[in-house]
């Protein structure tokens, strides 16, 4: 269900809210915060439909601002989604316009839910000094994204890291978790030997793949370098260098499967898919205090890191990074290998008939095999 409330005032909003309540039944009323979303016109559609689906994993009021023309009289258009229209709650859009447009902390605060902590996110571009924006300064936690804002990713992350304040985060920082935890999984394996090196091959565009190189400085304490790919690619492999050989984990151009491969050990394909935007925001939400690994890795560990002028291809020549394509021919060869254990393991279950059994009676018995082979595989 959709109200839309041209012209209003948020006292006629929060009104128009309890009666929607009363008329339709009560909407979760377990909501664990408040989270508040600042945006532009052309975008909105978009962070309402993510901010909707992580709302299902923490039951939230949703407030979006949209800031419409500054010129002209100040005006304040409403609209409420309740039902299947909304996620696990409600979402109130405000559009200001006018003089408005520069007090959304003002509009927004009497629809805030009481006692409730408070996340702010700009869905694209954010303000210099999130903590400092008036809207973002009644948040315990403040989520920007470096990868949809304009501008160069690691301009971005220093201007982030310049003003950062304690409950700060990107979600650039989110869509690297599972590289950080299959990488930190590798090295948890014998033989425990220090990092010397490590090379992170990522997109120049990629605001993740700074944040991975500025984690492993940190943590690893080693000198670590970045090779760039083509722009769209996001990152592409990390190697780690030690005495006994190097930690490969590689992720072919828009494949959702890596290759890992370690010293002593066989190659092994690991699942490692693109996190979309709602993923990576239900993540934020699930934490309210400081997050110090991300502090550590924006501030300590962007600085720390040397930006090759060499490209991904050159890295692969000079032995610094692995190979994309051969990682994706490894994958391949894996995949053959699976699917020709899977078909020799059914060859071997499959029971002979008798030696007197009816040609029939062989046909019956290769059919039912089959089809049960079929629907293992399936």
């Amino acid at each position: 269900m959709i109200v839309d409330l041209p012209n209003t005032s948020t006292a006629a909003v929060s009104k128009r809210l309890v009666k929607l309540r009363s008329d339709t039944g009560a909407m979760a009323l377990s909501r664990v915060l408040t989270l508040v979303v600042v945006v532009d016109d052309e975008e909105a559609e978009a962070a309402i439909d993510t901010a909707n689906d992580a709302s299902r994993q923490h039951p939230c009021r949703i407030i979006v601002v949209v800031t419409g023309n500054r010129r002209g009289a100040a005006r304040l258009d409403g609209q409420i989604r309740v039902g299947g229209d909304a996620g696990a709650s409600e979402v109130v859009v405000l559009r200001l316009y006018g003089p408005l447009a520069g007090h959304g902390r003002a509009v927004v605060t009497p629809l805030l839910l009481a006692d409730s902590p408070i996340v702010v996110w700009w869905p694209v571009d954010a303000p210099k000094d999130p903590a400092a924006d008036p809207v973002g300064a009644m948040g315990q936690r403040r989520i920007t994204d470096a990868a949809r804002a304009h501008g160069q990713p690691r301009t971005l992350l220093k201007r982030l890291a310049g003003a950062y304040a304690p409950g700060d985060t990107d979600l650039a920082w989110s869509r690297v978790t599972l590289w950080r935890g299959l990488l930190a999984a590798a090295l948890d394996q014998a033989p425990f030997e220090p990092v010397t090196e490590a090379t992170v091959v990522a997109a120049p565009d990629s605001p993740s793949g700074e944040l991975l190189a500025g984690w492993l400085a940190v943590r690893l304490r080693c000198p670590v370098q970045m090779a760039h790919s083509r722009r769209g690619t996001g990152i592409i492999s990390v190697r780690l260098a030690r005495k006994s050989g190097t930690v490969d984990l590689v992720r072919p151009e828009d494949g959702d499967t890596s290759v890992l491969r370690q010293p002593g050990q066989p190659d092994r394909t690991v699942a490692l898919p693109h996190r979309g935007d709602a993923e990576c925001l239900a993540d934020e939400l699930r934490r309210l205090d400081p997050d110090e690994v991300y502090e550590d890795a924006l501030i300590k560990g962007l600085a720390a890191v040397r930006i090759s002028k060499r490209t991904a291809s050159e890295a692969v020549r000079a032995g610094d990074a692995p190979s994309a394509a051969e990682a994706e021919k490894a994958a391949a060869r894996l995949r053959r290998s699976a699917r020709a254990a899977a078909s020799s393991a059914t060859v071997e279950s499959m029971a002979m008939p008798d030696e007197g059994a009816s040609t029939e009676t062989v046909k019956k018995a290769s059919a039912t095999q089959l089809a049960e082979a079929k629907e293992r595989r399936s």
